[in-house]
Formats: structure tokens, sequence, C-alpha cells
């Protein structure tokens, strides 16, 4: 007599049953992922998609605080292609960003090497990160007072070994090189670690065969470890550059763009426009512009770098 066995009935399962169908489980995840990203895509949507729409609405239009936004087509372009002003602060950005991102990046492969190569300590990495973690507001007045003509640390230094002090945010030569290099200060740190994080990638096997044919450090470096470090250099030189653009905090702190517009940067005209003579619709206007110029930019040295491709086989 042969025993006929049954196979059990079908059961529902849940989504939290871990052997729940595929689709179930992509359904009840998915719900799951929709409620914790609803804070974050609810201020995403208020506190940045809302007001690019608005200003690139108000860049049409001709608008105050007194009155309501008046509609005047191209107007507010055709005005920022005959400003002097707008085309002197965007120089001054630019030189102000080849100076940040040359410096910075030079400096900071260099740290990053060092660190790599001398010592890994978590202490080294906690120090040359510091001064990243103070608010750049602080770094701007310190070394404010450092530089100053009069009373600074740094010009008193140079009068005991002879040298006469140095206006450093006084003089149109200097403002923009001293802004940088207090932002380089600041900033190598972090982009030390970037670098150093991107060292750790690169197979030790590829530096022990470069030293078995014989190749020295200063090859090493150019033929194996700036290739391999292409995709890490990309990315740190787009954050770079988009971070230099912004360029504001410290120029108000010490400058306030003189002297004479010499450290007049973009973000800070478009500021000065804004909230100093309440003409937010030519302010939006150039917000637009130099939004679009970043991505435009950084559009062009992810292509040209070849930022998706790595040398590591």
């Amino acid at each position: 007599m042969t025993a006929t066995i049954k196979a059990p009935p079908n059961r529902r399962r849940t989504h939290g049953d871990p052997k729940a169908p595929p689709k179930a489980r992509s359904r009840g995840d998915l719900k799951v992922a929709m409620i914790f990203l609803a804070p974050a895509t609810l201020g995403f949507v208020v506190f940045y998609i809302w007001p690019t729409l608005r200003g690139a609405y108000l860049s049409f239009t001709e608008y105050s605080l007194l009155a309501s936004p008046n509609f005047n087509g191209l107007a507010n372009y055709e005005r920022m292609v005959q400003d002097s002003f707008f085309w002197n602060a965007l120089v001054v950005t630019v030189e102000y960003v080849v100076i940040n991102i040359g410096v910075q990046t030079v400096l900071a492969v260099g740290i990053a090497m060092l660190m790599y190569r001398l010592t890994q300590s978590i202490t080294v990495r906690a120090v040359v990160l510091l001064p990243y973690l103070v608010a750049n507001v602080v770094v701007a007045l310190v070394w404010y007072w450092m530089l100053d003509f009069q009373v600074g640390i740094v010009n008193q230094f140079l009068t005991w070994v002879g040298i006469d002090p140095v206006a450093f945010f006084g003089e149109s030569a200097y403002a923009i090189p001293t802004i940088a290099g207090i932002n380089v200060w600041r900033h190598m740190g972090y982009t030390a670690l970037l670098v150093f994080a991107g060292l750790q990638t690169i197979p030790k096997y590829v530096y022990e065969a470069a030293e078995v044919d014989g190749s020295t450090e200063w090859k090493t470096f150019w033929r194996i470890t700036l290739p391999l470090l292409r995709p890490v250099l990309v990315m740190v030189l787009v954050v770079t550059m988009i971070g230099s653009f912004q360029i504001f905090d410290t120029v108000a702190v010490t400058t306030q763009g003189g002297p004479i517009n010499a450290s007049r940067v973009i973000y800070y005209y478009i500021y000065e426009r804004a909230f100093t003579r309440f003409d937010f619709g030519y302010a939006s206007a150039m917000a637009l512009v130099l939004f679009a110029i970043l991505a435009l930019v950084s559009l062009l040295q992810l292509r040209l770098l070849r930022a998706k491709e790595s040398d590591l086989a």
C-alpha cells in the first residue's frame, strides 16, 4: 500500500521572511527605504530644489524686497555682459581658484606620500586634519590678526629679520594670494587624507615589482603612483574646484572685496548685489551663470581626465 504525501498549502510569506520570493522582499524593502529617505528628500526639495527653481525664475525678473517680481526677459543677462564689475569678479575668482587648487593639490599629495611612506599613525592623521575642523570664519579671523600690518606676529617677525612689513590684505598684489594661502592651510589636511585613502588602494606588489626592476623613488612616483591615483585626484580636483569658486567667508571677514575690488570674488559680488543693494533679480542671474560655469568645468574635468577609467588591471 503506497502512502500519498500531500504538499503543504502555499503560505504567503512577508518581506521579513528570508525564504520569501525576491519580488515580495524587494517591495517590502522599497517601502522601508522610502520611509527613511522621506525626511532627507523633503529637506532636499525645500532647501535646494525649490530655491534653485525660484532663483532661476527671479533671474528673468527685476525684483527687490520693496516690490513684486517684474518679468524683464533677458535684461539681466544683457546687463551682465556689459558689467565690468562682474567680469572683474570672475577674473579674480579664477585667479584664486588657480592658486588654491595648484598649491593645495601639490601639498596634499606630498603630505599623503609622507604619511604613506613614513607613518600611518592615527595621531598624525588627526593632527593633519585638525585645521579643517576649525570653522572657516575663525580661521580667517586668526590669520587676519596674525597678518595685520602693524601688530601682526608675522610682520613682527619680518621686522626682526630685517624685512619691511607687508600689507598682506591691504595691497592688491597680495590680497588674493594671501586669502588663497589661508584656505590652503585649512583644507590641505582634508585633501591629503583623501589622497592617502587613494594610496592605500594601490597594491603593494606594484611597488615591489618596481623596486625589483631598479626604479628610483622619483620614477616610481611619476610612472606608477600618479597614474594609479588618477581617479582619486580627479575627484579631489573637481571637489576643490567647486569649493574654490564658492569662496566667500574668508573675503567677507578680511578684505570685504578690497582693496579696489582686488579681492571681490564672484560669490561676494553676488552677495553684495542681493543683500546690500537688494537687486535680487540680477544677483539670481549671476548665480545661475555661475552654476552653469561650474557644471561645464566639472564635466570637462571628468571627461578630459578620464575619471571613470582606472589604470589598475
